[in-house]
């Protein structure tokens, strides 16, 4: 049966997440609420919880009884763990995967598009699922970061000492950072906070320290999943602080090694002290390369997040027109299993030498 676009079009968009009470409290939670508010500048947007029932938000269970297959919503499913299950609970409806970290062993359904949230997720689901649609869309830091961060370029003024010389938090700190560099760096006189419960304004903690330190390659190695994007360097970087931190995974995609960061743990703990020391002591020698940073916090800017938005609702409303959304398995491009592949090529390469042995005149036939 032939529609028009217009009748195709995603008319609303519905944001999953869990739940919103403070057992749920995470960066993916505040995310997830992030993007539900500004999808709602684009399209008519709400945020449906599916563990926990609560008195503001639609439940997924209710939904799903109450409105027929496939309907005018576009679900984003992004919560980890959750998401193979939640997408077979969707199964027929238009359903998207805002992917954060990468890592998971899951595999997507055909013809479920992926909005990567990094280059390196992107790179994650560019090898794992080559025919599913993939997006691009970097978080945005919230505009208080751009707004009330003590940047020279906000303040007008040059860089000074700040009451906090080393701020580090402890979540997703790696054991060399907590146990060995800042038992270091306090013996060299330096006032280090480890910041490690609730913090009423992190705009105010990040504008009063001078360097700040972020470590989560051991955090995320450990639990065998990747740093889905790394808010917090950006935000040090937004508040005027002096960075050093790890470069794993979707890190790399906003820190670039001595000019807008500087690697932690680099060889030797000397090393590191001499560093963070120098940086302390002259923050305007250590910062960010100014050029670098203007470019680097715009581009995460809710304005932009905004526009990449614009162009990946545009195509997925292409895809729905062309019934290449919500498609069943057995209708959409799928890739060949790993295994699958790599077998075929292992045959290939067999018949090769086989053939290479054979002689010249019968090769030719």
């Amino acid at each position: 049966m032939t529609t028009s676009a217009s009748a195709e079009v995603t008319q609303r968009i519905r944001v999953l997440v869990p739940g919103t009470g403070t057992r749920f409290r995470c960066g993916g939670l505040s995310v997830a609420l992030q993007t539900a508010r500004l999808l709602g500048r684009l399209r008519p947007t709400e945020v449906v919880t599916y563990r926990q029932r609560q008195a503001d938000h639609a439940f997924l269970d209710d939904l799903l009884q109450s409105d027929a297959s496939p309907g005018d919503s576009l679900w984003l499913v992004s919560w980890g763990f959750d998401v193979p299950a939640l997408l077979k609970r969707l199964r027929g409806r238009p359903a998207v995967y805002q992917a954060h970290s990468s890592g998971y062993g899951f595999a997507l359904p055909p013809a479920v598009p992926v909005v990567a949230v990094s280059r390196n997720t992107l790179g994650y689901w560019g090898d794992r699922a080559p025919r599913n649609p993939l997006f691009l869309v970097p978080n945005a830091l919230e505009p208080q970061w751009l707004e009330r961060g003590a940047r020279p370029a906000v303040t007008g003024s040059v860089r000074s000492r700040r009451p906090i010389d080393v701020l580090v938090q402890q979540r997703k700190s790696s054991p060399y950072v907590l146990e060995c560099l800042v038992p270091a760096l306090r013996q060299r006189g330096l006032t280090v906070e480890v910041q490690c419960g609730w913090v009423e304004d992190l705009v105010d903690l990040f504008n009063s320290a001078s360097v700040y330190l972020y470590d989560s390659a051991d955090y995320w190695r450990g639990r065998g999943v990747s740093e889905g994007f790394g808010l917090p360097p950006l935000e040090a970087l937004a508040c005027g602080c002096v960075v050093f931190s790890s470069f794993n995974h979707a890190l790399a995609d906003s820190l670039t090694p001595g000019m807008t960061a500087h690697q932690i743990g680099q060889g030797s703990l000397a090393n590191d002290l001499q560093r963070i020391d120098a940086a302390v002591h002259d923050p305007a020698a250590w910062g960010a390369e100014p050029s670098a940073l203007a470019a680097l916090l715009e581009d995460a800017s809710e304005a932009r997040w905004l526009q990449r938005w614009q162009v990946t609702l545009r195509q997925l409303d292409a895809l729905r027109v062309n019934g290449a959304l919500g498609l069943h398995p057995e209708e959409s491009l799928q890739s060949p299993s790993t295994r699958r592949l790599r077998w075929s090529q292992r045959l290939d390469r067999l018949r090769g030498r086989v053939a290479n042995r054979l002689p010249g005149w019968l090769r030719r036939r």
